[in-house]
């Protein structure tokens, strides 16, 4: 599935069984909720904290999974094609950082 048939199946959806869109500040609002619950199994799972019982049934894949959805529906909501506007943002990053990350001594391995 290509990111544009993405946004349109999030679209028809929501046409179908969402009734409509909640607004782009709601949205806002529950992608920050859906960021955090992703957050908070990334911090369990590879930083120091150990999980709560009430954290043991999520799924990584889920929570960026949501992550996604709601990003497309204010994608859809606002007019963004995310097709587009990846490719444009990979076309910036190649150009600015062609040489940046390379030359970076902090991202060279240790036995160099």
């Amino acid at each position: 599935m290509t990111i544009e048939q993405a946004q349109q199946e999030v679209d028809n959806w929501i046409k179908t069984y969402g009734v409509r869109y909640f607004s782009e500040l709601t949205n806002l609002a529950i992608l920050t909720e859906e960021v955090g619950e992703m957050a908070r199994i990334m911090a369990r799972t590879y930083g120091d904290q150990s999980f709560k019982k009430s954290d043991l049934d999520k799924n990584l894949a889920d929570e960026m999974a949501d992550v996604l959805w709601v990003l497309m529906c204010l994608a859809n909501q606002t007019g963004v094609d995310l097709t587009e506007a990846f490719q444009k943002n990979l076309e910036k990053k190649t150009k600015r950082d062609a040489t940046r990350h390379l030359e970076n001594a902090k991202l060279k391995p240790e036995s160099e």
